[in-house]
């Protein structure tokens, strides 16, 4: 792979900035995002009121502990516009996100909003090795999802040529990757591996794409997962972070010359780290739930947001700009069996150390007797598809997910192909246990 490091000359000043000029912009803008958030946002200023809070108590960063959590309900009570700071004329995009439940929360922008989220994708597609008249081939969902957008203007922003594929019809995703010739793509971990597939399933060496560059986000993945796209194309992959209701992707990057973590760039947003039962901040260094203040956003500025994603926050390395380590999961998407915490990251781990096994997997929960248990459905790679091979690799994965993470499982291993795909972001975990 090519050493892609940048010259300093080519980053934003503020990346490599002193803390102590990071944190007198955090402060100037952290006192205009509450005062902009209490005096615009009918929510905000009811939030703020009802804990006994105003704009005038914010000093320095530490002051940001007095001010109310907001949480993802707190948008599904104001669907559609109820948290919006800006007259509905000035909103100048609407994205949304319907989870899993009820209604979608809705997220707007001004024009500035938009303008300041492109830069931030900019400097994410930078950080992880893209360059001004790259070829970006996105195949990230376009629509309500911020993902594919976002990504867009970004590329566009850092001057990229691109490529909006969109999600979808993998053969052609592969026809034009082939013929276009990207050097970035841009899309969730899960479906790369389908264009792995696919590469394969037409017989081309995916080592010999164009592909310098895979960009990926939206969904947790482990550095095993990064090993084995990296060793199955010959490119680096970098991770992204976002979520729609800060902004979306762009929040934070890994920069491509350490891989160590992803640089929030905190000239727009400030992390906290909490404990996700008490609401209690933690050190740098803990672990703990991760918190975001956004400190320009005009539309929908967001104060101290609990993202349920699960880091810690470290210093920065190849930027100034503190990291976050790479998202092992969420506390909403936590699995609890038998007393036992379990995310699907860790599954993910252990099915990759068995050869005879390919990437694509969910967990399946279900009630036996009076207990819940738990069955990881996986597939064979087409080399190790025969009955006694499939039983060889199901008491290999047992044997690991017991040993690593400490539960037993039932392995239930099916054909070459017999997992179903994502387009998008994977469905890892289907709840059948009875109520």
């Amino acid at each position: 792979m090519t050493n892609m490091t940048p010259s300093k000359e080519i980053l934003d000043p503020i990346e490599i900035a002193s803390r102590d000029e990071i944190t007198a912009l955090q402060e100037q803008r952290m006192a205009w995002s509450l005062r902009h958030a209490y005096e615009n946002s009918a929510f905000f200023k009811a939030n703020f009121d009802k804990h006994g809070a105003h704009p005038d108590d914010f000093k320095t960063l530490a002051d940001l502990a007095k001010f109310p959590f907001t949480m993802k309900q707190d948008l599904r009570d104001t669907y559609p516009f109820g948290m919006f700071a800006v007259p509905e004329e000035k909103v100048a995009r609407i994205h949304g996100s319907s989870g899993t439940t009820g209604k979608p929360t809705v997220v707007g922008y001004t024009a500035n909003d938009i303008s300041n989220w492109a830069d931030c994708v900019a400097r994410s597609i930078r950080a992880s090795g893209g360059r001004a008249g790259d070829k970006c081939h996105i195949s990230y969902g376009y629509g309500l999802f911020t993902g594919g957008l976002g990504a867009h203007y970004g590329a566009e922003r850092l001057g990229c040529t691109v490529i909006p594929m969109s999600g979808g019809m993998t053969e052609r995703q592969v026809q034009l990757i082939q013929d276009f010739k990207p050097r970035i793509i841009m899309v969730t971990p899960s479906y790369m591996l389908a264009i792995l597939d696919e590469f394969k399933r037409q017989g081309i060496d995916p080592r010999s794409s164009s592909l310098q560059v895979g960009i990926f986000g939206a969904e947790p993945w482990t550095n095993a997962m990064r090993e084995e796209i990296e060793q199955a194309f010959d490119m680096h992959a970098v991770d992204i972070y976002g979520l729609s209701e800060v902004m979306g992707p762009g929040v934070a990057n890994e920069c491509v010359e350490t891989k160590d973590g992803l640089h929030v760039w905190e000239d727009h947003f400030y992390p906290e780290i909490i404990d996700p039962a008490t609401g209690e901040v933690l050190p740098d260094g803990e672990m703990g739930e991760l918190v975001f203040t956004t400190l320009t956003k005009e539309a929908l500025p967001m104060v101290r947001y609990r993202t349920r994603d699960l880091t810690r926050i470290l210093p920065g390395t190849a930027r100034s700009m503190r990291r976050i380590e790479k998202i092992t999961g969420r506390s909403d998407d936590m699995i609890i069996l038998r007393g036992v915490n379990v995310f699907p990251t860790q599954i993910e781990e252990q099915i990759l150390k068995c050869k005879g096994l390919a990437p694509h997997f969910q967990i399946e929960l279900v009630t036996s007797g009076r207990m819940d248990a738990m069955v990881v459905h996986v597939e064979a790679t087409p080399a190790m598809a025969s009955a006694d091979a499939r039983a060889v690799s199901a008491k290999e994965l047992s044997h690991h997910i017991k040993s690593v993470v400490g539960i037993s499982t039932k392995i239930e291993v099916h054909d070459p192909d017999g997992i179903a795909r994502s387009e998008g972001k994977a469905k890892r975990v289907v709840d059948n246990r009875s109520a």
